[in-house]
């Protein structure tokens, strides 16, 4: 289930946004963490299940219309069971009327799950 970010889930989100290759370094995450906190265009969601937050996706709003996913990762141990398909459907879901679009760091995990996404 997609819930919407809030600051008393800051230091699950920053653990899974670290998996991203650009996000290794703590400042650059503190920065992106801050992005998502304070900047309207930018909103950042995370994957719910059972009682266990295992994934996060993030995205900007580029243009009226267009959305694009900035962030897409998930717990290395719940990897490889759709749950990255599923929160970029929800997304998809959450913008039916705009296009969602990947970033070149989202555009190779959005290429391999073109079919189900």
């Amino acid at each position: 289930m997609l819930i919407r970010y809030k600051k008393s889930f800051e230091k699950i989100a920053m653990g899974l946004l670290s998996f991203m290759p650009a996000e290794k370094d703590l400042k650059q995450l503190q920065q992106t963490i801050k992005q998502y906190e304070t900047a309207d265009d930018w909103q950042l969601f995370l994957w719910k299940q059972g009682e266990d937050i295992i994934g996060a996706i993030g995205v900007v709003m580029k243009e009226e219309d267009i959305v694009e996913i900035k962030h897409v990762t998930v717990n290395p141990s719940h990897r490889q069971q759709g749950i990255g398909k599923s929160m970029v459907n929800a997304v998809k879901d959450l913008y039916k009327n705009k296009s969602v679009v990947p970033n070149d760091e989202t555009e190779a995990f959005f290429e391999k799950c073109k079919g189900d996404c």
